[in-house]
């Protein structure tokens, strides 16, 4: 197996890992994204979408991770991790993970109406800031996309049968 593979299948294995964090959120009724912070082999921040539970618009997946690593490795930047979440960066959380170091991205779906890893723009590797951050795109993405597909899918048919 070459190095390229081997890696890959790595950071499937975080993907997937990130998949359970989105399935957390897909229970509660939230859109299903999850992330995960992978430092030396060890996640050491996880997240789930929360914004509709908790009323906050800033409680993304990434935000969440972000702040549980910080906790956990005791301090705001986050040298040495990867970020790996299931829905491409918002402005938002690109704009956090620029500010906290992450050192790499990951991410499986594509955001067409919000993302700034490279769809609408691509805030993470942006030159003129002070801190770049590469980005990989599209690991397990068709199951990520899935997951958000059949979220959306049950969500309107469940508006149909209630009347809404």
């Amino acid at each position: 197996m070459g190095l390229e593979q081997e890696q890959y299948t790595q950071h499937e294995v975080y993907m997937k890992a990130a998949m359970e964090e989105a399935a957390k959120a897909a229970a509660l009724g939230e859109v299903p994204i999850g992330a995960v912070i992978v430092r030396g082999g060890e996640i050491v921040g996880r997240g789930y979408n929360l914004r509709e539970t908790q009323k906050d618009p800033t409680l993304h997946a990434e935000m969440i991770a972000i702040r549980e690593a910080s906790e956990r490795l005791g301090g705001w930047r986050l040298i040495g991790c990867t970020l790996y979440v299931t829905l491409e960066p918002c402005p938002m959380c690109a704009g956090a993970i620029v500010q906290s170091r992450i050192e790499q991205v990951v991410y499986g779906a594509r955001d067409p109406k919000a993302g700034c890893a490279g769809t609408l723009m691509n805030l993470l590797e942006e030159p003129r800031f002070n801190h770049q951050v590469p980005v990989v795109e599209g690991v397990l993405g068709e199951e990520c996309g899935q997951m958000l597909k059949d979220f959306f899918r049950a969500l309107r048919q469940k508006r149909q049968t209630n009347g809404d």
